[in-house]
């Protein structure tokens, strides 16, 4: 699964690997991204243009009656997301990227679990594969919720000793496919393209949202 990943990048760093359109937000870094805050996340518009908007993490699909639901649906796994009532519709008409320079699995030692940080060997920013999703009230009168999910699939060898699964990283290549709603393989990331070093138990509580949070620290 994803339960925590970093944004610390610039807007010229993500409009360079997503080419945005729209004028540029003032994104500040984002050390410790976790379920139900607002997260930038892309999306293209009905021209194909790629727009960068803050949306919630934590998915509500559009019949749900109690946006609560979204606590449960930070993830989606990719093998049966396009036919589970609560992303096909989604799956099929709402996709989105997530840009991200990093993310966090926590590795089970004992009765305890260690967190772990994995980023690319170039240190350069990625795209999760997501779906978002539109919801409003059954009662009306608020305004609409946008939310999204990450989609996650089987480990790499790299990751396995970690964790069990990941979140797809898309290649730069299969941004504009993914997002038009085309056939895209939603496979793991390359092993020999990350890298991941154990990090300090701080990433546990979401308010520690600072660089102390990616430090290495010594282990055994």
């Amino acid at each position: 699964m994803c339960g925590r990943f970093t944004q610390t990048f610039t807007w010229d760093q993500a409009d360079l690997l997503l080419d945005l359109s729209g004028p540029p937000l003032n994104l500040q870094p984002r050390y410790n991204v976790a379920p139900s805050q607002d997260v930038a996340v892309v999306r293209a518009d009905r021209n194909g243009r790629r727009r960068l908007s803050m949306l919630r993490w934590g998915l509500v699909p559009g019949w749900a009656r109690d946006p609560r639901i979204g606590h449960k649906l930070i993830n989606a796994r990719a093998e049966t997301a396009r036919s589970k009532p609560s992303f096909r519709a989604a799956f099929a008409s709402r996709r989105c990227l997530i840009p991200a320079d990093g993310f966090y699995e926590w590795k089970r030692e004992g009765a305890a679990k260690r967190p772990w940080l994995i980023r690319m060997k170039d240190g350069e920013p990625f795209a999760f594969a997501g779906l978002w999703e539109r919801w409003s009230a059954p009662t009306g009168g608020a305004e609409a919720l946008e939310t999204f999910t990450i989609l996650t699939t089987a480990a790499n060898v790299m990751l396995t000793p970690i964790h069990g699964r990941m979140p797809v990283v898309l290649t730069p290549e299969a941004f504009g496919p993914w997002l038009a709603g085309a056939d895209t393989p939603l496979e793991p990331c390359p092993p020999e393209t990350m890298i991941a070093w154990p990090v300090s138990a701080l990433v546990n509580r979401p308010a520690n949202d600072d660089p102390r949070c990616v430090e290495t620290i010594a282990v055994g």
